[in-house]
């Protein structure tokens, strides 16, 4: 696996970078993890290129031999299993059941799940139809298909908090379906992606099918969207690139699918059971070090409980270890880097400014592990209103913010859906009732691409996508195969 260290992987072959290579850090320990390849616009049109001569005879491949190719990939990636794990974690600072079951894991699961997928049936009948006489000639029974066609050239930028299951989730439905990819992975930490690369070439992949270029230059992402020859951006990461990016693909009308922030709203009734809100929204919102749009970092909570609840939640902040994410129990790690752990203090910062109470964290924690990384302590900021910045925008970090609805009468339902759809963000939201169907009401009335009702977890069948600013289509389980497909219908006289 070291031999493809600093280097792209273009049709089919380990390519020396234009532009050198530089250093991938691990956020807990700063030290070196290895180097990554910074590619060209050259290397990257080259990529696409090879993509786009692939795509024919991939496309044509029996669906058999596609999903034999996927299958043996995961068979591979099994393998090498625990240094795959090792990797990621050392690249991305996840803890080490992160690393294993929810990037790694989930990653070979997804490769297993679309080489099924490459099987699923393509085609849907459609019922004769008579058509009346007409100016086109007389009346006849006309039979219709219906059939899934692949896209052709997809462009997949991924997102550095999942280096495993996110670009597998590109990936392997992308594949399944017969499209051929080029993917740009997150310049903070690519290297899991060039070993999944490697897997898929191991399996049998044909050249050009895969491809992966890399780079921590604007200028490599934007090859990889504005390439006349690329028919698909599939994106994973904040809305404002996200939109830049969809103004790129609307100029030459090329298929977007966009899973953008998040800032989900977690919705807290009187009536609800607080031990289990408290315990879903205070680990979701600081697993990954909160670096998940998924995250419920909006807490919306009826004044009835609203006391009891912060002092529930920060008491049980007080609970989560941070620290050395390769230690046995600990539940928050670093973030990505020295950047981003800064932007996340400014708006901690900021959220006293406007006035919010730091009621949990709001320091760089001090213990065991911490002296070295990019450390963020869990933060519980109360007193707050849906105006506030830090309510309004996705931090993506440990920080949640709690805001206060209702009182007596039947207008708290109607309150808390205001608030809640008062953002521009509306990926996953989150309902806490002891009320189910006033749970499922209320689901029904959010604006998300997702709602879970007395819950945090997620079925992954399940659409996934966000509406507003959150994204644009949805992927996951069968709604994956559909978005890296185009429908096609055939006609013929009956």
């Amino acid at each position: 696996m070291s031999a493809v260290d600093g280097r792209l992987f273009i049709g089919g072959e380990w390519v020396e970078p234009d532009g050198g290579t530089y250093e991938v850090l691990d956020p807990a320990s700063e030290r070196v993890v290895g180097a990554a390849p910074e590619a060209s616009r050259r290397q990257v049109h080259d990529a696409v290129r090879a993509a786009r001569d692939a795509f024919g005879p991939w496309s044509r491949t029996a669906p058999r031999e596609r999903a034999a190719i996927l299958d043996r990939a995961a068979d591979l990636m099994q393998r090498d299993f625990a240094a795959h794990a090792e990797l990621a974690q050392a690249e991305s600072g996840a803890t080490t059941g992160t690393a294993r079951g929810m990037q790694v894991g989930v990653g070979i699961a997804r490769f297993r799940r679309y080489a099924a997928g490459a099987l699923e049936p393509v085609e849907e009948g459609l019922a004769p139809q008579i058509n009346e006489a007409g100016p086109m000639g007389r009346a006849a029974v006309v039979g219709a298909l219906a059939v899934r066609q692949p896209v052709g050239v997809v462009t997949c930028i991924t997102s550095y908090n999942n280096p495993w299951a996110n670009p597998a989730g590109k990936v392997a439905p992308a594949l399944a379906m017969g499209n051929t990819v080029v993917v740009k992975p997150a310049p903070q930490d690519p290297l899991s992606v060039f070993r999944m690369a490697a897997a898929l070439e191991e399996a049998g992949v044909p050249p050009g099918v895969v491809n992966v270029v890399g780079g921590a230059a604007v200028d490599v992402g934007e090859a990889a969207v504005d390439a006349p020859d690329v028919d698909m951006v599939s994106f994973t990461g904040s809305t404002a690139v996200g939109q830049r990016i969809g103004e790129v693909c609307g100029r030459s009308m090329k298929r977007q699918l966009m899973e953008l922030g998040g800032k989900g709203a977690a919705l807290v009734f009187g009536d609800a059971d607080l031990d289990a809100a408290v315990a879903g929204i205070g680990t979701t919102y600081a697993f990954y070090s909160g670096q998940i749009c998924t995250a419920p970092t909006r807490a919306l909570v009826h004044r009835s409980v609203y006391d009891a609840f912060v002092d529930r939640l920060a008491a049980y902040i007080g609970f989560l270890k941070v620290g050395d994410p390769r230690e046995r129990g600990t539940v928050v790690g670093p973030v990505i880097s020295a950047a981003h752990r800064e932007r996340v203090e400014a708006y901690v910062e900021l959220g006293r400014k406007e006035g919010a109470t730091v009621v949990a964290g709001g320091e760089r924690p001090a213990g065991p592990g911490t002296d070295t990384g990019f450390y963020v302590a869990p933060t519980l900021l109360a007193g707050c209103t849906n105006d506030m910045r830090v309510v309004r925008e996705e931090i993506f970090g440990p920080v949640v913010t709690v805001v206060p609805f209702g009182g007596a009468g039947a207008g708290d339902e109607d309150e808390a859906v205001a608030l809640a759809n008062d953002s521009a963000y509306g990926l996953i939201d989150y309902v806490w009732t002891g009320d189910v169907a006033r749970g499922f009401r209320v689901a029904r009335r959010l604006r998300a691409g997702g709602v879970g009702v007395n819950t945090v977890g997620r079925n992954m069948e399940a659409p996934f996508g966000g509406f507003k600013r959150s994204g644009v289509g949805r992927d996951v389980g069968s709604y994956a195969l559909h978005a890296y497909s185009e429908m096609q219908s055939i006609v013929w006289p009956g």
